[in-house]
């Protein structure tokens, strides 16, 4: 008897042809294709006004591609799903005050998964799960306020991971740390079983933590392939206003650096 063939499981993320202008005219995307596999870690680079925000925005349906589709896990990315895409889309700011405003960690982090109708033990688990996730259990009664930059770096990551999403997406995440909350953010990065996005500027960081990076230039991808692959390449990198730190040789990171 022939066995019925294995469903396909749907990618984390597909865009498709999206292209998208501002009201005032200025186009930002022009027809952009990309797809990120289940559990990858991908780094989103590109100059300032590459589009790489406009892009983000729309994979939770902050805003509405003019053509084009995106879809995430399968569901497409439309206003009768936005409760569902906005569970499973979590966007980390790059400045964690835009999203601590409670008047503890632990009452941070259960905001979302509350205001889902968790409730009771459920939600304690999954404060609790949260929080492991990122090191800061011991500092779940403490006034985010009172915590230092990385640490509350840590908690905005563990408020997303409370909503157990589908994409992590994560804007600059290394911006304004001192050496060791870098390296804390990347191990914890690392161990995370999710699929990731990560926006930024830090080169070194998204070879250390993306093997695969996608190079958005004014509203198209102009390279997708493995980070060192992209950043190795002095032509594609100048042509794109993308510059590594003087004398940082991307040919120079052990592969047991960078992230499997």
């Amino acid at each position: 008897m022939t066995e019925p063939p294995v469903p396909a499981v749907p990618a984390s993320l597909e865009v498709s042809g999206l292209a998208y202008a501002y009201p005032d005219g200025h186009q930002a995307l022009f027809g952009v294709d990309l797809t990120v596999g289940r559990g990858e870690r991908v780094a989103l680079l590109g100059p300032n006004g590459a589009g790489k925000t406009t892009l983000v925005l729309h994979l939770n349906g902050i805003l509405t591609a003019g053509a084009g589709s995106v879809a995430v896990a399968g569901v497409p990315v439309a206003k009768r799903n936005l409760a569902e895409i906005r569970r499973r889309v979590g966007i980390v700011f790059q400045d964690p005050d835009d999203q601590l405003f409670m008047p503890t960690v632990r009452e941070d982090v259960a905001f979302g998964p509350a205001a889902s109708g968790l409730r009771g033990p459920e939600l304690e688990a999954r404060v609790t799960a949260a929080l492991g996730q990122v090191g800061m259990a011991e500092y779940a009664d403490r006034p985010p306020h009172h915590l230092s930059f990385g640490q509350r770096r840590r908690v905005a990551v563990a408020t997303v991971l409370a909503m157990e999403p589908e994409i992590l997406v994560l804007d600059e995440p290394s911006s304004n740390l001192d050496p060791a909350s870098r390296r804390e953010l990347a191990d914890i990065l690392r161990a995370l079983d999710i699929t990731v996005l990560m926006v930024t500027h830090d080169l070194p960081y998204a070879l250390e933590l993306c093997p695969r990076a996608v190079i958005l230039s004014e509203g198209v991808i102009v390279a997708d392939g493995p980070t060192g692959q992209l950043l190795g390449d002095e032509k594609l990198m100048g042509a794109h206003r993308l510059e590594l730190p003087f004398g940082f040789d991307p040919r120079s990171v052990s592969p047991r650096h960078v992230a499997p």
